[in-house]
């Protein structure tokens, strides 16, 4: 994921970052912007790091930042929705093409190389993992964990929280639980549970960027946590219905996961969205 998001960033970071400061400046443009940018960055946590940088930089306010925030929430689920339609066939190609474009001596074409090797790197990863899930899940230590997290969701939710704090990447934690729901190692409502709980652990990072920040930062980051975690509260006590609705919208279980992640960040980021103003003079309130 971090050789993809270099690919990435080197093209199209300069670009975008200015594009954020000239179309941010309502909530509705933040989030459509917030979103773009962290499709294309393939990172929350890192587009989090440059809002709080640009908020504490005063080039972006406090309030504007809100509508980013709700933007990278829904944009990061795009990377889940591309890996769940995603085959062991387009390993190879993709580690081969990329390492021919990382030989070339053109910067652009470099960049777009290491996109592509991330990118086959990645499928590599989960199709190992898938492998792995179901000899981990016999284990003495892995299985009797496991179950716990069926016997109690609020575990599940926990779990995903504290380990994506650990390896600060929400999409890498859900794809993990992509690869123990594909080998039938826990349930749905599990998974999702773990899926909400890495939207809240992955507020570490922009909490870190923003000690030392300045107010408007610190604030930032409390607003990306308050969104985060009143979010996955709201849908807690509907994970049994929600696994139910999303088992319909697709077959394949990590096509339910991926959808799951984006009905969630989508819901939770437009129910927010009418009432920035009100959320804003909230978390000055409490954090000002």
């Amino acid at each position: 994921m971090y050789i993809m998001r270099l690919g990435l960033k080197t093209v199209s970071q300069q670009k975008l970052s200015e594009w954020l400061l000239k179309f941010t400046s309502s909530p509705v443009s933040g989030l459509i912007f917030g979103t773009i940018f962290t499709i294309l960055l393939q990172s929350s946590s890192a587009v989090m790091i440059i809002t709080v940088g640009f908020v504490s930089a005063s080039l972006v306010s406090f309030k504007q930042s809100i509508g980013i925030i709700l933007g990278t929430n829904i944009g990061t689920t795009a990377t889940l929705e591309f890996l769940a339609f995603g085959t062991e066939q387009l390993i190879i190609p993709l580690l081969i093409i990329g390492s021919l474009c990382i030989l070339l001596p053109v910067r652009k074409i470099r960049s777009i190389g290491l996109f592509f090797y991330g990118l086959g790197a990645i499928f590599m990863a989960l199709f190992g993992f898938e492998r792995l899930a179901a000899p981990l899940a016999e284990s003495k230590v892995i299985g009797p964990f496991l179950l716990s997290l069926e016997e109690n969701i609020l575990l599940g939710v926990l779990a995903g929280c504290i380990m994506t704090a650990i390896i600060q990447s929400s999409t890498a934690m859900t794809g993990i639980a992509m690869g123990f729901l594909q080998a039938n190692a826990i349930s749905l409502p599990v998974a999702i549970a773990v899926m909400l709980g890495s939207n809240i652990g992955t507020c570490l990072d922009a909490y870190i960027a923003s000690l030392g920040g300045g107010k408007e930062a610190r604030m930032t980051a409390w607003a990306h946590i308050w969104l985060n975690v009143l979010g996955v509260l709201i849908f807690i006590p509907l994970i049994t219905l929600f696994a139910r609705i999303v088992a319909n919208l697709a077959s394949s279980p990590d096509n339910q996961l991926a959808h799951a992640s984006v009905l969630f960040n989508v819901v939770v980021s437009l129910l927010f969205l009418p009432f920035v103003d009100q959320f804003a003079r909230f978390i000055k309130r409490v954090h000002g």
